[in-house]
């Protein structure tokens, strides 16, 4: 499948969109200027989207803020009627939309569908839980006093996307959004713009009205300094880099805003030497590699009990050699390129280094004879926790091996990191499998298991990474403020 005839499809389907979108209004930069957007796979153009930047923004943030006071007061019911409309079009849509993040983001194409369902799941999920933000009574200390905590839309909301995600992440920020009655102006990553204008085009066939979901994209620090500038912009949620995490803290505390980040993680997963070795090896096998290891969760560095160190290694690089590289869009592939040559430059640095200081290279560890930004799936194996391997992010296709001793040193070494997103573990001890759990420095556990998340469940991290919760009823709450009400006086006529 070629991307010219993916996006021939669009065109006659009329989803397909490359601008921004202001007050229900399809928008070109202000000053004409563009940023092309490209396919990983090829290099080629896929598109040529409009570089907004703060008066865009600006415009954007004042529409939602005009539409605020009307879709607040919309019903519950109501919105969550549009939800439903939008997530029952996502679906009908699914294989469109699916080529167009493999298009522009170059994951394979089963990969894409399933996010789009993901994608559709997060508007299910909090379609209903519109219908399901309940007030509080509190029983009174006097007689003629009634008490009340009412839960009320936060205002407007700066939602900020990331590239790997650039769907599922859009929902999970925007469907909580507008299902509690804020909304929105959407910043989606410039590497993967045209999945969200037509999203947002969708949105708006569902019946979400004009100026409630706002789209801009092009300079990501001018547009991310109009969002923390306005007090208009009451809720910024992020997911990305933590480099723009630790801008979007101060900027967003001098008005002391509301935020919820989440910059990712290095996430460990521990095997412990009585672990189901074919369960571990499938299942970590499945989270390392998943969209090329390009996730937020992604297993970073995997702890081997030394009893078992040889027979992992060996079963788990002989299960990567199954992985077939390529072009998302052919047949039977796994594993697609990585976002861009920055990407694959920052993995190169890491082997190099791991390498340089005594890691072992068991398998891959060069770009892939397919050139542009494929690189081969790759097994490291004698890491240590000081090689930067271990203390950076990959985001690409590598697995890290360290060996362990001791349930004490895996802790210790699994927790030796300021980021604590995910971690995972493998044993069939229930005992080790609580106590290690309680112990672990992190927001999300898999025992045993490697693809945990789900909507119905909050994603949170520990220490650096990030605040708030994302998905479930919790993640409703960040888009609410509470407000305590005493009626006093009842009993006087």
């Amino acid at each position: 499948m070629e991307a010219q005839s993916v996006i021939t499809r669009f065109q006659n389907s009329g989803v397909f969109r490359t601008q921004g979108l202001i007050g229900g209004k399809w928008t070109e930069a202000y000053d004409g200027k563009t940023i092309q957007v490209h396919n990983p796979a090829t290099g080629e153009v896929i598109a040529d989207v409009p570089c907004m930047g703060q008066p865009e923004t600006n415009d954007a943030i004042s529409s939602a803020y005009e539409m605020f006071n009307s879709w607040s007061k919309v019903t519950a019911i109501e919105r969550s009627q549009c939800l439903w409309k939008w997530h029952d079009l996502l679906i009908a849509h699914k294989e469109e939309l699916g080529q167009l993040i493999t298009l522009e983001q170059g994951k394979p194409l089963n990969e894409a569908i399933i996010e789009v369902i993901i994608a559709a799941g997060y508007l299910e999920f909090f379609a209903e839980e519109a219908k399901h933000v309940y007030s509080d009574i509190i029983p009174s200390t006097v007689a003629d006093c009634q008490l009340f905590v009412i839960k009320q839309p936060v205002g407007v909301v700066g939602a900020i996307t990331p590239w790997n995600f650039p769907l599922a992440m859009l929902t999970s920020k925007v469907g909580p959004a507008l299902a509690c009655g804020c909304t929105v102006v959407l910043e989606p990553s410039e590497l993967t713009p045209l999945i969200a204008f037509a999203a947002a085009g969708l949105a708006l066939e569902a019946g979400i009205p004009s100026g409630a979901l706002n789209v801009v994209t092009g300079n990501a620090p001018d547009i991310e300094h109009a969002l923390l500038a306005s007090p208009k912009v009451r809720k910024i949620t992020f997911t990305g880099l933590s480099a723009v995490e630790k801008k979007i803290m101060p900027g967003a505390g001098e008005t002391l805003r509301k935020v919820s980040l989440e910059p990712g993680g290095n996430a460990p997963c521990i095997v412990f030497d009585d672990t189901d070795l074919g369960v571990a090896v499938k299942s970590i096998l499945a989270v390392k590699f998943h969209n090329s290891g390009q996730t937020c969760i992604s297993a970073n560095r995997i702890l081997v009990q030394e009893g078992i160190y040889e027979k992992f290694a060996t079963a788990f690089s002989k299960a990567v050699t199954s992985l077939q590289v390529g072009d998302g869009f052919c047949e039977g592939v796994t594993q697609g390129p990585l976002i861009n040559e920055a990407a694959v430059q920052t993995v190169e640095s890491l082997v190099q280094d791991a390498i340089s200081k005594g890691a072992k290279l068991l398998l891959g560890g060069k770009r892939h004879n397919l050139g542009m930004t494929f690189y081969e799936p790759t097994v490291i194996g004698d890491v240590n926790n000081k090689m930067l391997i271990s203390r950076n992010k990959i985001c690409g296709p590598i697995a890290a091996l360290l060996r362990f001793k001791t349930e004490e040193e895996a802790i210790c070494i699994a927790n030796d990191t300021d980021e604590g997103l995910a971690a995972y573990i493998f044993t069939k001890n229930l005992q080790r499998s609580w106590r290690v759990s309680e112990v672990l420095e992190y927001g999300l556990v898999g025992v045993s298991e490697g693809l945990i998340p789900t909507v119905m469940a909050p994603v949170s991290g520990f220490k650096n990474t990030g605040l708030g919760q994302e998905g479930s009823k919790k993640g409703m709450l960040e888009y609410l403020e509470l407000k305590y009400i005493c009626l006093g006086n009842m009993n006087n006529i």
